[in-house]
């Protein structure tokens, strides 16, 4: 009952929104086009698909919001005019009840908030549409934001996502677009995504990890952990007191160098990706501060670990280059580190994807560099990718989406910021190290106990390996005879059907005379076996 109810909420509000617009009934078989009519009624709707879009996200409530956030970070599936009115969806959401915020903390905790703290805020701090967020003071005076889990919400959710399906099936039979889109995959990329989010001791372990690497670095602060106070769906975190980054105003009155504040920016996402391999993903600027201290030596601050993301050590090495490329306009080097990467697929025409790189790329080189969007052109060349079978990786995804995220936070900082003389510099310097002997000493220091470990066994599996190859040589003469002999075999199958036709026109022929069926049925059991094992014979053995 709650299910049929809930998918009359969600038909009501496709109406209210007008999101059939989405779909051309022209498309639609015959007898679903009647259910279109009465809509072809009304007037035409006066806001843009993405504000309809996204205001039919908001109308549905916190599940929704956060699909619409997921399809936000889907530039290479969604168009642009989508994508730029889903970024404004925020988290800024109604509160639950305090009193249910603190039963939760109390439960998970084992003990009343009075006694686990020295003091409680009870009015929330922020509310978002996973979790809520509280100030509190801990026994030794260290102030913290307690963050909790909404109740309920897993299966509100997973109710949401089953709607979600039939929804994202219905669009991707019935649209063009929707096919393009792959909504089945995005809806069960969002269930693992936003399942990952409730479970708040993995964004916890993320922001320690976070902070590890940025321990002691003028870049980049992440506030500490308290483990104690950390269950699964609540957790207790250093509170901070940065400025919003998106407060232009405030970081202005107290002189921030805003030039070196956006090029710290990409150099954190550069180091995080290349050096770390290990960014912050959902870097948008509701989770980014900078820091009050040193305004002519900004730092941020990161919070809101629950998502993050990390290369493979080969898509790493094939993503630095695939840039350099760019930077140098080597269209023939970006085409084949896609065939060698396994991006694409191996029989894929270097040149034709070449030329279909080129053609993308150039007329974006022909402005002045600092007019040009390093995100956009990735985004770019993987939607190019996808015409010759490019499977854009998750991974891959959150990575051009964190760096949109930057470039854009950059240029709101600092209207000039040019992110290709920002990364070129380090791009080659990554590539340079990456060969160092230092590096290399540092990689056999990493890895060499295990090829120690291992290196006992490279004699024994060389002699098994040389044993295999000259069994295998000496059994290769009855193997081509087993061959030939399945392919006789196949051969004589493939005889049987014409030689069948004679029999069996033979045999229709006869028993068509009159009184000859009869006397055949009248033979005995035996001799009728016999007659039909010499025909089989002959069929097989003639």
């Amino acid at each position: 009952m709650l299910a049929l109810v809930r998918s009359l909420q969600i038909l009501l509000a496709i109406v209210k929104f007008r999101l059939d617009t989405f779909i051309r009934p022209q498309r639609l078989p015959w007898f679903v086009r009647w259910l279109f009519w009465p809509l072809a009624l009304l007037p035409a709707p006066a806001a843009s698909r993405g504000e309809r879009l996204c205001g039919f996200f908001e109308h549905m409530g916190p599940v929704f919001v956060k699909f619409g956030q997921l399809l936000s970070t889907r530039p290479d599936l969604v168009p642009p005019d989508l994508v730029r009115h889903l970024d404004k969806l925020q988290d800024d959401v109604a509160p639950f009840p305090s009193e249910r915020f603190v039963a939760e903390v109390e439960a998970a905790l084992g003990g009343s908030v009075d006694d686990l703290f020295a003091s409680f805020d009870r009015q929330p701090l922020a509310s978002a549409s996973v979790a809520q967020v509280h100030c509190a003071v801990l026994p030794g005076g260290q102030n913290v934001v307690v963050k909790a889990v909404r109740p309920g919400l897993a299966p509100v959710i997973e109710k949401d996502i089953a709607l979600l399906r039939i929804l994202a099936g219905v669009v991707q039979r019935l649209s063009e677009d929707g096919r393009r889109l792959h909504l089945p995959e995005v809806v069960e990329d969002y269930r693992t995504t936003v399942l990952d989010e409730l479970d708040l001791l993995r964004e916890a372990a993320n922001a320690s990890q976070l902070r590890r690497n940025f321990d002691g670095s003028s870049l980049l602060y992440v506030p500490e952990i308290h483990w104690p106070y950390c269950r699964k769906n609540v957790i207790v975190m250093e509170r901070i007191y940065g400025i919003p980054v998106t407060d232009i105003g405030q970081l202005k009155t107290q002189n921030t160098d805003m030039k070196r504040l956006a090029e710290r920016g990409v150099e954190i996402f550069f180091t995080q990706v290349f050096e770390h391999n290990f960014f912050h993903a959902d870097m948008h600027p509701g989770n980014i501060f900078v820091s009050r201290s040193q305004p002519r030596n900004p730092q941020y601050i990161a919070v809101d670990m629950a998502v993050v993301g990390s290369l493979s050590r080969e898509d790493q090495y094939y993503l630095a280059r695939n840039i350099l490329a760019m930077f140098r306009r080597d269209y023939r080097q970006v085409a084949e580190l896609h065939v060698f990467s396994g991006w694409v697929s191996p029989d894929t025409s270097v040149g034709e994807l070449e030329a279909a790189v080129r053609s993308v790329c150039e007329p974006i080189f022909e402005k002045p560099l600092a007019e040009i969007s390093f995100g956009q052109v990735l985004i770019s060349l993987f939607q190019t990718a996808r015409r010759f079978n490019m499977e854009v990786q998750p991974q891959l995804v959150l990575l051009q989406k964190t760096l949109l995220n930057i470039e854009g936070l950059g240029r709101q900082l600092y209207p000039d910021l040019d992110l290709w003389q920002t990364a070129h510099p380090y791009m080659e310097k990554w590539l340079r190290d990456r060969f160092h002997p230092k590096t290399l000493l540092r990689e056999f220091r990493r890895y060499g106990p295990e090829w120690m470990e291992k290196f006992p066994e490279v004699p024994n599996l060389v002699f098994n390996n040389l044993e295999n190859l000259i069994t295998l040589a000496k059994t290769a003469p009855s193997l081509q005879r087993a061959a030939n002999e399945v392919q006789a075999r196949q051969a004589r199958k493939r005889s049987l059907l014409p030689r069948l036709w004679l029999p069996l026109a033979m045999a229709a022929a006869v028993s068509a005379l009159p009184g000859v069926a009869g006397w055949l049925v009248a033979l005995p059991l035996v001799t009728q076996v016999l007659g039909v094992a010499a025909l089989l014979a002959w069929l097989v053995f003639g």
